[in-house]
């Protein structure tokens, strides 16, 4: 995934506190910021952007399959921008203009982070929010998880590409933004170290601790510096690839059955 920002280095820096990971320079301006099972590039741009994400796919296979896929489908496809991935990555964009990626990522060996935590999913909220369900799973071919409705209205849609319950999702809101990007850890005392050494960093949590509805994750967010909301989570669901899209009220319990909800719409 990529965050832009007007001062990458500092922002850079800053992940690179917050998760344990090594921070390198990278050409044309960029720093990768990564730790064992996450990897985030940020640029140079508009503050609090995610211009792109990616999914790292099985293998040559299974890439070569979705690109003819997505070509039988009419969709455009263009180079990856991410230099992270090997030749044949490629990304189109959806109807919110931001990029999707997928690609074999490029190995790097021997890269740790203080605590394990693999960049699981993305999600962004929109003004575009039937679009953009319908891009994600009627186009690229995800699985809907769950879905959020209010007055029979559309209002969240949580999407797996594997067995974990979401990997994308995007709610509705007055402006298309990224919402927030999350970490997978293995267990709730995972959360409780996590929760220590932010405390230890004087980083206080923004959300949480809580556990999800749609997903039934336990939780807890804290923000970067421009604002942009970062997720520790554990135990998210598994489904099978046929378990059927579920319906959730629009609610406050529903994005947090322990408490208080962050209410995009």
């Amino acid at each position: 995934m990529r965050r832009d920002s007007s001062e990458p280095e500092r922002l850079a820096r800053f992940y690179g506190e917050l998760l344990g990971d090594e921070v390198e320079a990278l050409p044309q301006g960029e720093w990768l910021v990564q730790g064992h099972g996450r990897r985030l590039i940020v640029g140079k741009g508009v503050p609090g952007a995610v211009p792109y994400f990616a999914f790292a796919l099985r293998d040559a296979a299974q890439l070569a399959q979705c690109g003819a896929a997505l070509r039988q489908a009419g969709m455009k496809l263009e180079a990856s921008p991410s230099p992270l991935l090997l030749d044949g990555a490629f990304s189109l964009l959806d109807p919110d203009g931001r990029r999707v990626v997928f690609g074999l990522p490029r190995r790097v060996a021997g890269v740790q982070g203080v605590l394990a935590g693999r960049l699981q999913h993305f999600v962004c909220a929109s003004v575009r929010l039937p679009e953009m369900l319908a891009f994600y799973r009627d186009t690229l071919g995800a699985r809907e998880s769950d879905r959020v409705l209010e007055n029979g209205d559309i209002a969240a849609a949580f999407l797996r590409s594997d067995p974990e319950h979401h990997s994308f999702a995007t709610f509705r809101a007055p402006a298309s933004r990224p919402d927030h990007h999350c970490y997978e850890t293995g267990s709730w005392n995972d959360i409780r170290d996590w929760a220590d050494r932010m405390a230890g960093l004087r980083i206080p949590l923004w959300w949480g601790p809580g556990r999800h509805g749609p997903g039934n994750n336990l939780f807890f967010m804290v923000e970067d510096p421009e604002g942009h909301k970062v997720e520790f989570s554990a135990e998210l669901e598994l489904m099978t690839q046929e378990a059927p899209c579920r319906s959730w009220p629009h609610e406050q319990r529903t994005l947090n059955l322990w408490g208080s909800a962050w209410m995009r719409s």
